[in-house]
């Protein structure tokens, strides 16, 4: 919905503190903003006519004033290993997928015992990928547009809805884990995944842990600074080389900001309670998983409280890579461990539905955007 003034603000990105004002500018009563605030957020209300217990007149009010583009579920695939993968469409069109790991979490079950039982979701920021690496699938798409605070919330809530109904969990929230490991790089649209982190974590809302949400970059070092000044969830990094003349050739984000920097900006990143770096490592056969490449990548995060996740390449159509034998696996990780460095090979999940790492694409290919923008 558009007006003359061009189009609609998106309700469902607007906090909590917005909404207060806009019901003072509309004479209503405080507690309305933090009834719509729960209708939006935590039961994930599709349509201004769920919000069944707000007046008419406040609802048409609304509905003038803001559209509530909600995201529609355009293909759902289910993995034997109990993985989803939902391609969601747009108001305008756009692919975007998100996936749903049962039972597993970001790979730190050693820091949180507790938490083993876990219902994870895998959440995009950008329609594409505008940084090229190599071994992705996500980046043959290009960059087509940034995912909007509410477009990036709403994958969480389309995602309940759906698990709601599939019996996996209990209403209103059966997930208790985010990931923002999706399509695009999350902090190359810094403003609204901080907008939409805000939502998620606030407690009128879904009310998600800070320390369940973890948000992976593959090294915009200014971005790195911001998350660690302004929010409190964990970092992941993706790595995957241990030189840089390696990792220019798979990254051409490390032509910006090289290893160096990278690393410097993961020592100050704020550190509380005993939390870790997570490091994702992507095996490629013959490029990366060298003894060399290991020992070297213990060299690189001596003194860095660090966990690497190492990932045996997904192997993708079109793309040149091959994935490392179980044994080359095995033995990468021990020199890590023998080099000081806690080391676990994630188990890959929903290869058969094209919704492992490195496999999200919706939509035909285009040219590969090799500038980091």
């Amino acid at each position: 919905m558009s007006t003359a003034a061009g189009p609609l603000p998106d309700l469902r990105a607007e906090p909590l503190e917005a909404l207060g004002r806009l019901m003072a500018e509309l004479r209503e009563k405080p507690f309305r903003a933090r009834q719509l605030f729960r209708w939006l957020h935590r039961r994930g209300a599709a349509t201004f006519e769920e919000m069944s217990d707000l007046p008419r007149e406040l609802r048409a009010e609304l509905a003038a004033r803001y559209a509530l583009p909600t995201l529609a579920r355009h293909e759902e695939r289910r993995s034997r290993d109990g993985t989803i993968k939902w391609t969601w469409r747009t108001a305008d069109g756009q692919l975007v997928e998100s996936v749903y790991m049962p039972h597993v979490g970001d790979g730190d079950d050693e820091e949180e015992p507790a938490n083993r039982d876990r219902r994870t979701l895998c959440v995009s920021t950008q329609v594409g990928c505008a940084m090229g690496c190599t071994f992705c699938l996500t980046a043959t798409m290009g960059l087509r547009r940034q995912l909007g605070a509410g477009e990036i919330v709403d994958q969480v809530h389309r995602a309940n809805r759906r698990l709601v109904e599939l019996g996996e969990g209990k209403a209103p929230r059966p997930l208790t884990n985010l990931v923002f490991m999706g399509m695009g790089e999350p902090l190359h649209n810094y403003e609204a995944l901080k907008a939409a982190l805000e939502i998620l974590l606030h407690e009128e809302g879904p009310d998600f842990s800070h320390r369940h949400v973890t948000v992976s970059t593959s090294g915009l070092v200014p971005g790195i600074e911001r998350l660690g000044a302004e929010t409190r969830v964990k970092l992941a990094i993706s790595l995957n080389a241990s030189s840089d003349a390696g990792r220019d050739a798979l990254m051409p984000v490390n032509r910006k900001w090289p290893i160096g920097e990278l690393l410097a900006a993961c020592r100050r990143f704020p550190m509380k309670q005993g939390r870790r770096i997570t490091f994702e490592y992507v095996l490629l056969g013959g490029v990366n998983d060298t003894d060399d490449d290991a020992r070297r990548l213990a060299r690189l995060l001596a003194g860095i409280p660090a966990k690497v996740n190492l990932i045996p390449y997904n192997e993708n159509p079109g793309l040149p890579h091959t994935a490392p034998g179980p044994g080359r696996v095995e033995a990468f990780r021990a020199l890590l461990m023998a080099g000081g460095v806690t080391a676990v090979v994630r188990r890959n999940r929903g290869r058969d539905i094209a919704a492992a790492c490195g496999q999200l694409a919706a939509g035909p290919p285009a040219a590969r955007v090799r500038a980091v923008r």
